[in-house]
């Protein structure tokens, strides 16, 4: 009994301690800037105010950046999980030898560093005539998420008895009629933990929005960076733009824990 409080009492923490930085944000977005550096921080008594929002809004065009990041973050998990698919199929259930060595080779294209090849594909924008478009971030984007979403289908669709698929083809299933109707069906959790967990990661990430956009395409991560300036930071309206960015996926993530932990768990006990 001692040790199972225990362990609550150290998740809890750890919790706490990882939303904390989420909550100072969404705090100091309703003080005023005076209030917003004050020393001692100032936690609950303060003035609340929403004259950050106002101001936020009246200078932004918070719509048009959100629309952005739906339509990006949307459309690279989308586009990923349709390339993911077949391929996280052929390596589970028809391998070769060198199907291994491919999964490590996709894995460990994570570890490029971005800057590396920020330049070359900088200058291929500019020739294709996709810089600063929704097409050329979603492009990107799926590209960069791929392999985890090869590597998390792959893991679900491991553990789905290849005797199922084979039954299917006696009983006269075409390639795509096994994987649309019998494979995708039994592994819903795992795709669906795989497309929220992809729209979660396009939708933060941030070096590429930010060098390869400029206006027409920007996602809210251009929208938080508008208010770093070189006057310098103006937090309380920073904050407010962050708590505007951030609050959409914190809602989508709030309402799809159950399906995000049951997708995670899903293959990972036998």
């Amino acid at each position: 009994m001692q040790l199972k409080m225990l362990t609550t009492i150290a998740a809890w923490s750890i919790g706490l301690m990882i939303f904390f930085p989420i909550l100072w944000t969404i705090l100091t977005s309703f003080k005023t800037e005076a209030q917003a550096i004050a020393s001692p921080p100032l936690f609950l008594n303060f003035d609340w105010t929403l004259e950050n929002y106002q101001v936020v809004q009246e200078r932004s065009n918070y719509m048009r950046f959100l629309w952005n990041s739906v339509f990006i973050a949307g459309g690279s998990t989308l586009l990923g999980v349709l390339i993911a698919v077949p391929a996280a199929w052929s390596m589970a259930f028809v391998p070769s030898k060198r199907t291994k060595d491919i999964l490590l080779w996709m894995l460990s294209t994570k570890m490029l560093p971005a800057v590396g090849v920020l330049y070359p594909l900088y200058l291929i924008f500019i020739e294709l005539g996709v810089l600063d478009t929704r097409l050329g971030l979603i492009v990107v984007l799926m590209l960069i998420n791929l392999p985890i979403i090869v590597w998390m289908l792959y893991t679900y669709f491991k553990e789905i008895p290849g005797e199922i698929l084979e039954a299917a083809r006696m009983d006269g299933a075409t390639l795509k009629s096994e994987i649309l109707y019998v494979l995708m069906p039994m592994a819903v959790p795992g795709i669906a933990s795989t497309i929220l967990l992809n729209v979660i990661l396009a939708w933060n990430e941030a070096f590429w929005t930010l060098n390869l956009t400029a206006a027409k395409a920007a996602p809210l991560t251009a929208f938080i960076a508008s208010y770093s300036s070189p006057e310098g930071l103006f937090y309380a309206k920073l904050s407010a733009a962050s708590t505007m960015a951030i609050a959409p996926i914190l809602i989508l993530g709030w309402f799809s824990q159950k399906q995000l932990v049951r997708g995670l768990t899903f293959g990972a006990v036998k």
